[in-house]
């Protein structure tokens, strides 16, 4: 008897009429015959009958919503509506009941508050098992794209002792017990005596360090979680995300611009191969959506047309001054329909602005680069000009920025100005001024945090509702 699961069985035509073994928990059990079974491989169900007849009374009642069963039979073609094989079960086990008045994943709408209350079992219901599917893909295609074109995966640290970001919104990592905490002369936390001997944090981007793998093995890669103290309870922002951040020595800004476009096509592409039917589901769920909508707020496109707008598109390079003078000029600017007017040279683009540009302006997406260096990270590499910087941002339908990164300053003296500028410590970094000192060169990279790329090729609107456990202000469950 040959073991297999729900989408070998769906996929191979070859096992009609053979007998097989199958495990998985019950979606449904009606009629005290047809039991929807389904084991996690895919986010079809397949049906097994069974004779009831013939069926002890007892076993027939530890068929609930929920139950984990093991089933022997054979399969047939199916005589109903809605599946084209089924299996004739000969035998079946039950290996862990589920108490139908506790269970709380019922076969009925779910609202994603109380999924997300329930996170535990949430992806026994369609739509998180099919997202958390994408995910698990996505993440391989991640690291797929950068292993075939020989880039070195780095662990970049966790606890860290600087703020890559400049932004200050971390969390303290301390070994210090509750009130006992050393303080110095002047009254400040003496961290000098603690764990590592500094004050530590846990990272927001492990760009830095990777910067260092670049500029001895030429291409290193992060994907690793990071984390930001952010008081934020909006739909865009996790404490804890996952990010995936290149590094690429002797390569420049218009590299840099290449590598993105080509690597968010692949993985992209990737996923409309390798996930039809969840997409196909997840489309279908999202045009439902929609329809709840006010008309003004509805998406142009369907999901798979989003993706495929992403794939099939060459991406429109368009300069932060271009696309300033395109916006002030703009109807929805003139008429004061955006909610941050634009008014001049230096204003800090909002995700309106960039939606526009995608999907109104130049119908593609888009890639904006040279920005105010007032409103970007010290890292960046400054233009001649002395007021831009060579940073690059690529924008979406639907969610605007999903990439940021920049050419890097290779240069040492304008580094250490800028740092002075902004008032970050040359002892806390000296060891990124270091590259910058031995064999520095061209070098850029760039971050993409993955939640937000989940994000956009799920559909989903939430971004608690793409990763597994979310932490969020007020919530650690789980």
């Amino acid at each position: 008897m040959m073991k297999t699961n729900v989408v070998e069985i769906l996929d191979n035509n070859t096992l009609l009429l053979q007998k097989i073994e199958l495990k998985g928990w019950v979606r449904t059990f009606r009629s005290n015959r047809f039991i929807a079974l389904n084991d996690g491989s895919t986010i079809k169900n397949i049906q097994c009958v069974i004779d009831f007849e013939n069926t002890p009374e007892d076993t027939l009642k530890r068929i609930n919503t929920g139950a984990a069963i093991a089933i022997k039979g054979t399969l047939t073609e199916s005589q109903g509506k809605g599946q084209s094989v089924e299996i004739q079960v000969s035998e079946i086990e039950i290996l862990g009941d589920s108490n139908p008045d506790e269970y709380p994943i019922q076969p009925k709408k779910h609202s994603f508050e109380f999924l997300r209350e329930n996170a535990h079992l949430r992806t026994r219901t369609n739509t998180f098992s099919a997202v958390m599917r994408v995910r698990s893909k996505l993440s391989f295609a991640v690291h797929q794209y950068f292993q075939e074109r020989n880039f070195n995966y780095v662990n970049t640290p966790i606890i860290t002792g600087s703020d890559a970001e400049g932004a200050g919104e971390m969390f303290r990592v301390t070994n210090f017990k509750d009130n006992e905490a050393p303080v110095t002369e002047d009254g400040k936390i003496d961290y000098t005596k603690d764990f590592f001997g500094k004050e530590t944090n846990l990272t927001v981007s492990g760009q830095l360090e990777a910067e260092t793998f670049a500029m001895s093995l030429g291409k290193a890669y992060t994907f690793g979680p990071t984390f930001r103290a952010e008081n934020s309870n909006t739909t865009r922002h996790l404490a804890e995300f996952w990010m995936i951040e290149p590094e690429v020595a002797f390569m420049d800004l218009d590299g840099n611009m290449d590598l993105a476009e080509d690597f968010i096509k692949n993985v992209i592409n990737s996923i409309l191969i390798s996930c039809k039917d969840d997409l196909d589901f997840l489309q279908q769920r999202l045009t439902q959506e929609e329809k709840s909508k006010p008309q003004a707020q509805r998406s142009e496109m369907t999901l798979l047309e989003k993706l495929k707008f992403v794939v099939d598109n060459n991406f429109k390079r368009v300069s932060y001054t271009e696309a300033i003078d395109i916006l002030r000029n703009s109807k929805p600017n003139k008429k004061k329909k955006f909610q941050f007017p634009i008014n001049e040279w230096g204003a800090d683009l909002q995700s309106e602005h960039e939606r526009f540009l995608v999907e109104k302006h130049f119908k593609c997406p888009v890639i904006l680069f040279d920005y105010p260096a007032n409103i970007k990270a010290f890292y960046m590499r400054l233009n001649d000009d002395g007021k831009t910087v060579r940073a690059m941002d690529v924008l979406f339908p639907g969610i605007g920025e999903i990439v940021g990164g920049s050419q890097r300053e290779e240069r040492y003296d304008v580094l250490v100005e800028k740092m002075k500028a902004l008032d970050i410590p040359e002892e806390e970094l000296w060891w990124y001024l270091d590259l910058r000192k031995f064999g520095t060169a061209v070098h850029s990279g760039f971050g993409l945090g993955f939640e937000r790329l989940v994000q956009f090729v799920t559909g989903m609107s939430n971004i608690r509702d793409v990763i597994p456990f979310p932490r969020t202000p007020q919530n650690a469950e789980f």
